[in-house]
């Protein structure tokens, strides 16, 4: 289990929800530049992620839509989808959330292409991004000290998706399962939401466990969702 820093291409985040609890109105200039060709960003933004190293990476329009497409520049980048996706009907009783190992109640699962660099539990995290795929599908919560990452049994996993087949679509790397137990939600997001969700709660988080606050800003967030809305804090844009 791993405890990973806030990925470099959305550090911005956290100072973006700096500003919300301030009631600071949101900033129009932006010093961001595309990561790929330089082009300069706007707040709201798309974001790609560079598969080698689990990267996410700030993108222009244009070089999003360029990596839509898995094949572009031989899979070394996908763009990151602007998806939410409620899943009213999903069901993760008890005995399936037991076999997932995941100690609790807010996660996010992202399944990895097969074959796709998978290393050994052991491996050391990369600095700044997901660590390398250590299970077909793997867990992440957010924590104060940034995500924290943790393999998935293949069978459990295997279990939760015949209870819920719509889960065998998830995209590979840029899609997350992202769940919230106490409010019985659960949403197919871009894996940007995941961190935008884990800057607010790296910022809010107090004491030992969090503090009620915490608890406050995620409902706020899973609000956000269910109304259609971006978050607040968010760097790319909705179609």
């Amino acid at each position: 289990m791993t405890a990973i820093p806030p990925l470099t291409g959305l550090r911005g985040l956290v100072r973006n929800e700096r500003d919300r609890e301030a009631g600071t109105p949101a900033r129009t200039g932006s010093t961001q530049a595309c990561e790929l060709c330089a082009e300069p960003l706007p707040a709201e933004h798309r974001h790609l992620l560079e598969v080698t190293d689990q990267r996410i990476r700030c993108s222009c329009q244009a070089c999003g839509v360029l990596f839509d497409r898995k094949a572009a520049a031989g899979g070394r980048y996908r763009s990151v989808p602007r998806t939410r996706r409620r899943l009213p009907d999903l069901r993760i009783d008890d005995v399936l959330w037991a076999g997932l190992g995941v100690p609790v109640r807010l996660v996010f699962f992202v399944r990895h292409e097969p074959g796709g660099g998978a290393e050994p539990a052991r491996t050391r995290a990369a600095p700044h991004g997901l660590p390398p795929a250590a299970a077909p599908v793997t867990a992440h919560y957010p924590s104060p000290l940034g995500v924290v990452t943790t393999p998935v049994d293949d069978e459990a996993w295997d279990r939760v998706v015949r209870a819920n087949p719509v889960l065998a679509e998830l995209d590979t790397e840029v899609t997350a399962l992202l769940t919230h137990r106490g409010l019985d939600e659960h949403w197919v997001v871009g894996l940007d939401d995941c961190y935008r969700l884990t800057a607010r709660v790296r910022h809010q988080w107090s004491g030992m466990t969090g503090g009620d606050e915490v608890w406050h800003v995620i409902e706020e967030f899973f609000t956000e969702l269910r109304d259609g809305g971006r978050p607040t804090s968010g760097s790319a844009s909705r179609t």
